[in-house]
């Protein structure tokens, strides 16, 4: 009996042992089972170079509904796609990217191409870095600078007819017009308030006529009344007619205050729709 009690201890020993050793290779088997990979999206962002010293000329451009995309060069040759929020920009022009985010693989559908690495810039400075853009207002402001009624040779002001310049004061004298909704520029901006979102008649000197900007010519009319200290000599007009500088014309048209074109070009008064009034 006793020796039968012992064979039977020394089988139940052997089972555990096996069921032990059965579970440990259960336990390694997971463990060493490989995991599957998640797939990977086709665009992975990184965090792109520190922008704004590094110049970069601009090799090609593509056009977007929202974005403008530039291949760029850099003085080493080295070329790289920047996506930037819709702005002006000239083939051959010099500029910094912002910040951005660097991407691999991404595919535009607007332009239905795959870039192997982009960046997504929130902007551009240009040239030495004085003049920054972020698109949307940035291609107004070039234009205003470069043709608008804020172009060279116009004086700088805080008031009167553009925030920022107007043309100088002409020593001129026009006769008043002789319409029932007539106005000389000087009551124009005295009545501003008034007058605001109504038709006017004016009749003055053009002194200076900047076509197609934005879609409309800009006119820059002075009668020879008007404070030039408060710049309420100059008053600004938006019309699809042509005209010349030193042509004395009567215009009707559609007077507003506090226009703002953005780019902070705002107007405390501007006539705007304004046509030629005939005979007068």
């Amino acid at each position: 009996m006793v020796i039968k009690k012992i064979v039977c201890c020394l089988i139940n020993l052997f089972l555990i042992a096996g069921g032990v050793a059965c579970g440990d290779d259960v336990t390694e088997t997971k463990q060493k089972a490989p995991t599957m990979q998640q797939s990977q999206p086709s665009v992975q962002a990184s965090t792109a170079p520190q922008p704004g010293t590094t110049k970069r000329k601009v090799l090609e451009k593509l056009e977007a509904p929202n974005y403008t995309y530039v291949r760029l060069v850099d003085s080493a040759g080295n070329e790289t796609w920047a996506a930037i929020p819709k702005t002006e920009v000239e083939v051959g022009e010099e500029i910094s990217l912002k910040g951005g985010t660097a991407m691999g693989q991404f595919k535009s559908k607007s332009l239905n191409r795959t870039f192997e690495s982009i960046i997504f810039s929130s902007g551009i400075v240009r040239g030495s870095g004085d003049k920054k853009t972020s698109g949307g207002s940035s291609a107004l402001e070039k234009a205003i600078k470069q043709h608008g009624p804020t172009g060279s040779g116009d004086k700088k002001t805080s008031g009167g007819s553009s925030a920022y310049t107007v043309v100088a004061f002409a020593d001129i004298k026009v006769e008043k017009s002789t319409a029932q909704n007539g106005y000389t520029v000087n009551e124009l901006f005295a009545k501003a308030a008034d007058l605001n979102k109504q038709k006017i008649t004016v009749k003055g000197q053009v002194v200076k006529f900047s076509p197609k900007i934005m879609g409309r010519n800009w006119i820059h009319i002075q009668d020879g009344t008007g404070d030039p200290a408060k710049n309420t000599h100059d008053l600004v007009v938006t019309s699809s007619e042509t005209t010349e500088t030193g042509a004395i014309i009567s215009i009707e048209g559609v007077l507003s205050t506090g226009k703002d074109f953005g780019a902070g070009y705002k107007y405390d008064v501007i006539v705007e729709e304004a046509v030629v009034v005939k005979g007068e």
